[in-house]
């Protein structure tokens, strides 16, 4: 029996997420001699001419990509994404290696040793403290123990009368405390807690106790807050957990990489400010460091991951130069509270506004990495699901995908500084405040510039790393080997039409089966 030729240009149909095929030139598929046999999925059943047909039953898994020869049908099975040429990953080394190398010479270069020492002021979070429990707890008179003074004219209208007569009439609770670490371990003081103290004792509870040396010794210690490692340790180990059993290995590294983006703060890039360099250049630099050494460990060293670290880093850039220009424009100082205010009088070498730059760096790159890597990851699947798509093509089918992407993060960041400065915004619902005002407030336009300035980062990062992706996997086109053994120009070119009745036939065929 003779087999009946295919149309040689009819539409063809994807053949799955990642395939594409080649034949080698010869009648098209679907023709069998006598009954049929093999798989119903595997048209290279049929006879070359002269030649015998031979059949794979196991039909080419999604991702792969069959090459017909001689009427003998080969598999081969792919990753989900394919890796892109050796010219591309040259040219992408090429910038990326450079980088990388700055990075990390600038982090040699600028590399502290330890946070300088200074006298302790016994103010805020820069004084002494020491672990302690409660080992008893009775109920006192407050008035007995002097609580609180009323105000010699009997003014209760105050918000401090109200609650020194509260006091005074009221339960209070002595609580007596023993110091568990240091040289007077085993030492015991007594703390007095008022009734509406928002912070109350229990027996038997742990406390962080702080330690003022040149204080009189009845009132050198002091319950300063609670023990809550352990809640907190438990937590932490629950999410860790989570994240195992769902992301499995990919989790796991995951996990390291949140380890060495928090060793990097936390032995690079703090004491490198406090020892005066440059807050811009010091969060940049281990920005990237951190940028560089999460994204490879968590998606592994390939070239999806390279397009996804060159659009988080010119986001950062756009990021940088964005902060630098408002922060200076606005007269934004980065000295607007207590904490803030210490820090300045502790280093007063502290480029305060720098630093205000340096955390919107620091704080937008997480949401960053979240954006490009979905970018680039949504380009490739698009190629690998139909690798005739062109950059043109590939940017317009993703950036629907980022454009719903990119609405849901915006709003996740400013939701995420709105509720970190809740009470703040709430002291100035109290006020009755005007909108104008409050923003224009060095408080809240510190929010309002750090939140404005990463978001203009995240747009940016959308459509940049868009199309990176577009023109890096465009431009990665392997030449088809179904015609290179028989090293003629006539035979490659009499290939191509086989090759598309193979392909419309093997659609025709999964349409009939569906």
């Amino acid at each position: 029996m003779t087999s009946s030729p295919q149309p040689p240009h009819e539409p063809t149909d994807p053949l799955g997420p990642a395939g594409h095929e080649h034949a080698s030139p010869g009648p098209a598929a679907g023709s069998h001699h006598g009954p049929s046999h093999g798989h119903p999925h595997d048209p290279s059943h049929g006879h070359a001419p002269g030649g015998h047909g031979h059949g794979h039953p196991p039909a080419p898994a999604p991702g792969g990509h069959g090459h017909g020869h001689g009427g003998h049908g080969h598999s081969h099975g792919h990753g989900p994404a394919a890796p892109v040429s050796l010219h591309l990953r040259k040219v992408i080394a090429a910038v990326l290696i450079p980088f990388a190398v700055a990075v990390f010479v600038g982090m040699a270069v600028l590399w502290p040793g330890g946070a300088p020492a200074h006298e302790r002021t016994g103010v805020g979070f820069d004084r002494q403290t020491q672990q302690g429990k409660v080992v008893a707890l009775v109920s006192v008179d407050c008035k007995s123990v002097n609580a609180a003074q009323v105000p010699p004219t009997g003014d209760t209208s105050t918000p401090e009368g109200r609650e020194a007569v509260a006091s005074q009439t009221g339960d209070c609770k002595k609580a007596t405390i023993e110091v568990g670490t240091g040289p007077d371990k085993g030492r015991a003081f007594f703390e007095i807690v008022q009734p509406g103290a928002p912070r109350q004792l229990a027996n038997g509870q742990e406390v962080v106790v702080a330690y003022a040396p040149n204080a009189p010794r009845d009132l050198q210690y002091s319950v300063v807050d609670l023990n809550r490692k352990f809640p907190m340790a438990l937590l932490a180990g629950i999410f860790a957990v989570a994240v195992v059993v769902v992301g499995r290995m990919r989790g796991l590294f995951a996990l390291i990489a949140l380890v060495v983006s928090f060793a990097i703060l936390t032995l690079f890039i703090l004491p490198a400010i406090l020892q005066g360099s440059n807050p811009l250049l010091v969060a940049v630099v281990g920005a990237s460091a951190i940028m560089l050494i999460a994204l490879y460990m968590c998606h592994g060293l390939t070239a999806r991951t390279s397009v996804a670290v060159l659009g988080t880093l010119v986001s950062l850039l756009l990021i940088g130069l964005l902060g630098s220009l408002f922060i200076d424009w606005a007269f934004l100082s980065g000295n607007t509270d207590d904490n803030t205010g210490l820090i300045h009088g502790l280093y007063p070498n502290i480029d305060m506004s720098g630093l205000l730059l340096a955390g919107v760096i620091i704080g937008s790159l997480g949401v960053l990495d979240d954006v490009t890597v979905t970018q680039t990851s949504a380009v490739w699947e698009l190629h690998q699901a139909d690798s005739e798509m062109g950059p043109r093509a590939l940017y317009r089918a993703a950036i629907r995908i980022g454009r719903d992407h990119i609405a849901s993060v915006v709003n996740t960041l400013v939701l995420a500084y709105a509720g970190a400065a809740l009470p703040l915004l709430l002291l100035f619902s109290i006020a009755n405040s005007s909108m104008g005002s409050v923003a224009n407030s060095e408080l809240v336009a510190e929010e309002i510039v750090r939140t404005l300035v990463g978001s203009i980062g995240l747009v940016a990062s959308v459509p940049v790393t868009t199309a990176l992706a577009a023109l890096v996997v465009s431009a990665d086109r392997p030449t088809p080997t179904g015609s290179a053994s028989t090293g003629s120009a006539s035979a490659g070119s009499a290939s191509a039409p086989s090759r598309a009745a193979a392909r419309a036939g093997r659609g025709r065929g999964r349409r009939r089966k569906r």
